[in-house]
């Protein structure tokens, strides 16, 4: 029986889900957050079996914070509905938090070619995670682009953002807090066909992204 939900923050990811959603393991009740499609992403994820939930504020933090309200499980899970992810993996993760060894449990992205993972999203990545590690001793590489933790901890943490920064904000949230993290390398893939990526996929989403993730920062 599922005991994590999982939420998938979508927009126009429908081609996506097609493959994802069957291949997620069933200890996870599958929650995707609509945000704002054009496409069938909704009814694809209605005819495969997840939760769908509607969000009209745009934005990464919105759709993932919608996700956590409708969520009813004492665990949650986070991963992008692109297709890049394994949903498998979310099972270490998972259970670090579940036999206590973590707090947060989080991936670190390790492409399988160097064109999945575009150099400036690259370094954009690299030069926030610095940052956090130098200034707050993160204990993490990665900005948790997966990632399991308890959701009432996630909702006392009272992470605000509602765009790109979100991640930024519960990592460093989460660090002062005192949180123990638990990282693991995760498989990222190319993104499924038909989709685009809202941050990677040119150099303006990235910048885009990195005005959010200072803005948090700051």
């Amino acid at each position: 029986m599922p005991h994590c939900d999982l939420i998938l923050p979508c927009r126009d990811e429908g081609p996506a889900l097609v493959a994802l959603l069957p291949r997620v393991p069933e200890v996870f009740h599958v929650i995707v957050v609509d945000n704002g499609s054009t496409d069938d992403t909704a009814g694809v994820a209605r005819r495969l079996g997840a939760e769908v939930v509607t969000e009209a504020v745009p934005g990464y933090g919105s759709a993932v914070h919608a996700g956590v309200l409708a969520a009813t499980h004492p665990y949650v899970a986070f991963m992008d509905g692109d297709g890049s992810f394994d949903p498998d993996e979310l099972l270490t993760l998972l259970a670090d938090v579940e036999s206590g060894v973590a707090d947060l449990a989080v991936g670190r992205r390790r492409p399988v070619s160097r064109r999945v993972w575009p150099w400036h999203a690259r370094a954009g990545n690299a030069v926030i995670v610095a940052w956090l590690r130098r200034r707050i001793d993160l204990d993490a590489h990665d900005i948790a682009p997966m990632r399991v933790c308890r959701r009432e901890a996630l909702l006392d943490l009272d992470v605000r953002d509602r765009r790109f920064g979100y991640p930024v904000e519960l990592l460093q949230k989460a660090t002062l807090a005192g949180w123990r993290f638990r990282e693991h390398d995760v498989t990222y893939h190319p993104r499924a066909e038909g989709t685009r990526s809202k941050v990677s996929g040119s150099v303006k989403g990235t910048a885009r992204t990195a005005r959010d993730f200072w803005k948090v920062l700051a």
